[in-house]
């Protein structure tokens, strides 16, 4: 009995504990707001001294300003009326003095009247003031300027925008971002456009977010963001109207879809000679120099079609030198970190000016580690050659179709996952080089063959609104005539060059 109640006590302690540290970590947490609530008040007190002062001097600056226009305005009408009164006093005063001179002919000549009458000057004379003695017109009406100088208040806080989302528009890394005023302001001078990147639908978060990109000095009630990176699934947006005294409150936020494909290069795949840098991947002849010649001979005593390890979509961390799911051999290739299960997708590759051999395509992810692009039933790939002899070919199962265009300067790959379709495109003008027709069975994941130069990787991209016109036109008239078919044994098998590469230039490596 006393060992229950000894328990029941030591229960009650326990809980009391809990209650107790649970309240004093409240406590705690709520000293600290209060801490920070206090210096938020100080400083903003603090702050209101200063914006108080420096608004009362921008007041009297402004009224100094009104003060020197008006000051300008009387000396520039008092100079006016002096200039109109010395005018008439002169003409008054010429015609003065000639009506006397006139006068004294006309007594001089008064006794010979019946013969000088008409040339008498007297008698030339216009008996009517040049200027009259009216200054009216001279004279200042302020009976409808004072009203407004008696209205005279400070410019009111300008209301917050509403973000029109049926006129925003997002296409080819492009956000147009469109709002409207609630009531017309004419003392609006610009807009405050603000935009962050997230991952989240819906209202942003105030935690664990980006902060706040801001373009200032908009003029108008639209804004074009142009040159984006499509690395998040969302962005916000919110707006706020400005005019010379204030800014006004932002707009609600608003949310837009900005999914694009996002991947890297999978640098635990990549081939001894390729040297993988974020988005580019390059040659390198010395890459496989450190490993050891023992574990070379093993990995070049396997199968050529032997598959590797199954891997997932997401980035790893690299594999020791040698690793079993590297390429090896004469395959020098290196796989995207993403697969792709569904949807569409889009990306661009620019190859070196100077680089010798590269395939750009897809593969699944058991591609043998001695196994090269475009010549298993697993790989779909264009291939450019530019040495010895330019080639340009579409290449899969060991067939290949030579393209009649010449290589782009950078390369947009389109995939389909659902509806089976990878298409290649100028990248610059949205011409289309080739497509295949492929019922995938499984995952796939971008694959990159290179050979004596190097690729950069352009992902984040949305589907050019080109491509997307491009595509419902194929499938309108059921796909390329120029692909290659999985099961068309027709297609001559034009790839001398591609077989030939690892021999010619084995004598080139290290």
């Amino acid at each position: 009995m006393q060992n229950e109640q000894q328990c029941d006590f030591v229960v009650v302690v326990c809980f009391l504990q809990d209650a107790l540290q649970r309240i004093i970590a409240t406590l705690a947490n709520k000293n600290e707001e209060l801490q920070n609530f206090i210096e938020t008040l100080n400083h903003t007190l603090g702050r209101v001294q200063v914006n108080s002062t420096q608004v009362v001097s921008d007041l009297e600056e402004e009224f100094d300003t009104l003060y020197s226009i008006l000051d300008e305005m009387k000396e520039s009408m008092t100079n006016t009326i002096k200039q109109d009164t010395v005018r008439k006093s002169h003409e008054l005063q010429n015609q003065l003095t000639q009506s006397t001179s006139a006068l004294e002919s006309a007594e001089e000549l008064l006794e010979f009247a019946n013969n000088a009458v008409t040339m008498a000057p007297a008698f030339r004379l216009t008996l009517k003031p040049k200027a009259t003695d009216n200054m009216t017109h001279l004279m200042v009406d302020f009976s409808q300027e004072r009203p407004l100088l008696q209205g005279l208040k400070f410019l009111p806080v300008p209301r917050a925008p509403e973000i029109v989302l049926g006129d925003c528009l997002v296409i080819d890394n492009e956000v147009t971002v469109a709002w409207r005023m609630p009531a017309e302001d004419s003392k609006i001078d610009h807009y405050i456009l603000e935009y962050r990147k997230t991952s989240h639908e819906g209202l942003p978060r105030v935690k664990d977010e980006q902060c706040w990109e801001v373009v200032d000095d908009v003029k108008s009630t639209e804004h074009t963001l142009q040159g984006l990176r499509f690395d998040t699934k969302f962005m916000n947006f919110r707006v706020r109207a400005c005019n010379r005294a204030a800014a006004g409150d932002y707009s609600d936020p608003v949310t837009l879809e900005t999914r694009a494909f996002n991947f890297g290069f999978d640098s635990t795949s990549s081939h001894l000679n390729l040297k993988v840098e974020d988005r580019s991947v390059e040659w390198d002849p010395q890459g496989g120099k450190g490993v050891d010649s023992k574990v070379k001979g093993k990995e070049n005593k396997g199968r050529s079609g032997t598959p590797s390890p199954k891997r997932t979509s997401v980035t790893r961390s690299p594999a020791p030198r040698g690793a079993r799911d590297r390429f090896t051999g004469e395959s020098y290739t290196v796989l995207g970190d993403t697969s792709m299960e569904s949807g569409q997708h889009y990306w661009e590759v620019k190859p070196q000016k100077d680089c010798k051999s590269y395939s750009v395509g897809l593969a699944y992810r058991n591609l043998g580690k001695f196994e090269q692009l475009g010549k298993t039933n697993t790989s779909w790939c264009i291939h450019v050659n530019n040495w010895l002899q330019n080639s340009f070919a579409a290449k899969h199962n060991n067939k290949a179709k030579n393209l009649d265009v010449a290589a782009p300067d950078s390369i947009g790959v389109y995939c389909d996952f659902d509806r089976g379709q990878l298409s290649f495109y100028n990248a610059e003008n949205k011409q289309l080089l080739h497509t295949f027709k492929v019922k995938f069975t499984q995952p796939v994941v971008p694959a990159f063959m290179v050979w004596c130069g190097g690729l950069t990787l352009s992902t984040g991209l949305q589907i050019p609104s080109a491509v997307r016109s491009l595509q419902k036109t194929e499938n309108g008239l059921g796909g390329s005539n120029s692909s290659i078919s999985q099961q068309d044994p027709a297609v001559a098998c034009d790839i001398c060059l591609y077989d030939k590469l690892p021999s010619v230039d084995s004598s080139l490596m290290p």
